[in-house]
């Protein structure tokens, strides 16, 4: 059976097609949008145990982003940005202070945590870590259940190099689905 050239050319224009469509598929799964389950409860009600999300590695981190990092146990964390470098960092009665102005810090919601006075207990970065700002190619993050967060309260500033990505969306379970907003 003979193959005329018309078919024999649009099967290789689909066959490029494909691989085509493949590879796109493969480069945005491993280097622009990459899927990650949480794990832990230290950021609900932002995000739940269990939920599975996307996180891109493309764009910059700015202050509220959540961001995907390894610890220097090689875990991966997932933890909103704080401060910024540079940043002067306090809390005081549950209230945030940047630089010496109050940010409210909407994300934490409204309701206090059964049996709990306080969400974020006080402290400023001086008395913290000894020095007074972010330093340069660091972020300071916190969980957004503070109570129950392990985060640079602990474990000190993250280093960029050691950022993963931000997280963009949740994808499940559906009653989830969204974009991430800061």
């Amino acid at each position: 059976m003979k193959v005329d050239k018309k078919m024999q050319d649009g099967l290789w224009d689909w066959m490029k097609a494909i691989t085509f469509a493949l590879l796109l598929v493969i480069i945005i799964r491993f280097f622009v949008f990459i899927p990650l389950k949480v794990e832990g409860d230290s950021m609900s009600p932002t995000l739940a145990q269990g939920n599975y999300l996307l996180y891109e590695t493309f764009s910059d981190i700015g202050r509220f982003d959540i961001i995907i990092f390894s610890n220097e146990e090689g875990q991966t964390l997932i933890k909103r940005v704080i401060g910024l470098p540079g940043d002067s960092i306090a809390y005081s009665e549950d209230q945030l202070y940047l630089n010496g102005e109050a940010v409210a810090e909407s994300f934490l919601g409204t309701e206090k945590q059964q049996g709990m006075d306080v969400f974020t207990s006080d402290f400023d970065l001086l008395t913290l870590t000894g020095i007074e700002t972010v330093p340069q190619g660091s972020y300071f993050v916190l969980g957004d259940n503070r109570v129950r967060s392990r985060d640079s309260r602990i474990f000190g500033f993250v280093a960029q190099a050691d950022i993963a990505g931000k997280a963009a969306m949740v994808y499940y379970p559906l009653e989830d689905f969204g974009f991430i907003q800061n």
